[in-house]
């Protein structure tokens, strides 16, 4: 999910009443909709044998499988591995919304607060690279249902035009097309009785199904010569004289260079543990909408929807006209551990459930089909970063928070040049060459992100009026921006 507004953003204040609509999950599944309906490509073989390589990439998603590609359209001579505990796509790939966004610094008010000099270039290769993803969609025949519809942030409360004001401003002066849109302007575009208004962003964010795309990628990767051996965890990671090892199960592959790409999953490298936790967010899927439903709602320009808030909601539609309504709360659980129960949790889906309503009222007595969960890998500063270990033998992209479908191929990128030594408009940015602040261990850890979600919510119940709490962690450069 990606917005462009201030983070002092506001929805709905929580549900104090017992939730009314849970007969509307009734019959919905436990499993992410775009994994479950469609059929995944048939898994390769997992490895074992001991094997060498010039580029071995630990992480099937996107991170690893743009990188891949890459790297071997830069050099198609290279012997490229990917190793995959799963499959391609099955986490966080094929789990999210399906916002392609072309930010790469999770929204232009977190840029500003963090990398203001170069915000105008940051935000120029953002749009170069969503272009550039879309090319390749285009180039490699990947069928995503990939559509540069943009989004609408919506404002649901009167403070918020101001902040929408604001922001489209700032976003036309960086070079993007803007357009403020009145309450009736954006009903017309969406009808939800809540909207007082709108930020519309046409070319900013595109929409595509998650899943495909990633499958796509893999398929173009394997057309480029690349191995992909999947059901094949990466047990350890070490520096040797020739380069890396990793060892699996069954095998080792020996290689001169390494990426990490592991998005929240614990990393085999111990320093960057304190620079991310995973935190999980929560999605559902309606049945497909009747012609009648979805003339209730209008949506013909199909844009991705984010309201105005701390605890936000995002949505949109899928190719058969079901809608995608996730966001709003945002869990750690203490100690940070990845756990496929902890991807589904009923209580954040009878909140859903009834937020929904409330913001499609029209839609009442429809179902939802699917419900699930994810791990978003989350740093300080709420955007990518990326770096190299080893002796320069091994990089690592990590810390997308959640906006990663475009900003991955980004990175993949940036970190390509930082292992070949390739000096570039991307490889030579801060945003770049930089890391986040670590976070503090437990405990504390786990206080100060509950605090945090404490205050952001009491925020969003004050006409986003932040504490003290937020405004300390605005002036250490911690603060929330979304």
């Amino acid at each position: 999910m990606t917005s462009f507004l201030p983070a002092r953003r506001h929805v709905r204040t929580p549900l104090v009443k017992p939730p009314t609509h849970l007969d509307a999950l009734a019959d919905a599944v436990p499993r992410p909709y775009w994994l479950d309906v469609q059929q995944a490509p048939e898994p390769s073989s997992a490895l074992t044998t001991d094997t060498h390589a010039d580029l071995v990439i630990i992480g099937g998603g996107y991170t690893g499988l743009w990188a891949a590609l890459q790297a071997k359209e830069a050099d198609p001579d290279l012997d490229v591995v990917i190793l995959e505990a799963d499959t391609c796509g099955a986490a966080a790939s094929g789990r999210n919304g399906g916002f392609c966004a072309s930010s790469l610094t999770h929204g232009i008010s977190n840029g500003m607060d963090r990398f203001a000099a170069e915000m105008p270039e940051l935000e120029a290769q953002g749009l170069d690279n969503l272009d550039e993803i879309e090319r390749a969609v285009l180039k490699y025949g990947i069928d995503c249902d990939f559509l540069r519809s943009g989004e609408l942030d919506v404002a649901t409360e009167p403070y918020q035009l101001d902040e929408l004001g604001h922001a489209a401003e700032l976003a036309a002066s960086l070079g993007h097309d803007v357009r403020l849109l009145s309450a009736e302007e954006t009903r017309r575009e969406v009808n939800s009785p809540t909207y007082l208004g709108a930020l519309s962003m046409p070319r900013s964010v595109a929409m595509l199904d998650p899943a495909r795309l990633a499958w796509g990628l893999r398929d173009a990767c394997l057309s480029h010569g690349v191995r992909i051996y999947e059901w094949t965890k990466a047990l350890s990671l070490n520096e040797e004289s020739h380069g890396i090892e990793v060892r699996t199960p069954y095998g080792k592959v020996r290689a001169a260079r390494g990426i990490l790409a592991t998005n929240g999953f614990p990393p085999l490298l111990k320093r960057l543990k304190n620079y991310i936790v995973p935190v999980y967010d929560y999605v559902l899927v309606t049945e497909p909408l009747s012609a009648a439903q979805l003339a209730s709602i209008g949506w013909e320009g199909r844009q991705g929807v984010g309201d105005s808030a701390n605890q936000f909601h995002y949505y949109r539609l899928t190719e058969d006209n079901r809608i995608l309504w996730g966001g709003y709360d945002a869990i750690y659980y203490y100690g940070g551990p990845v756990r496929s129960e902890l991807t589904l949790r009923p209580d954040t889906y009878a909140v859903l459930a009834d937020h929904f309503f409330q913001t499609f009222p029209q839609l009442e007595g429809i179902k939802f089909t699917h419900r699930w969960g994810g791990v978003i890998d989350t740093c300080s500063r709420f955007c990518p970063f990326v770096g190299t270990a080893m002796g320069g033998r091994l990089g690592y992209a990590l810390g997308f928070t959640g906006l990663g479908v475009g900003a991955t191929r980004f990175a993949a990128g940036a970190l390509l040049d930082q292992l070949y030594g390739r000096y570039t408009e991307r490889s030579r940015l801060r945003l770049m060459n930089s890391k986040p602040l670590p976070l503090p261990p437990e405990p504390f850890r786990w206080i100060g992100i509950q605090l945090t979600r404490w205050s952001l919510n009491r925020a969003d119940e004050n006409s986003g009026r932040r504490n003290l709490w937020l405004r300390s962690l605005d002036r250490v450069g911690l603060g929330f921006d979304s």
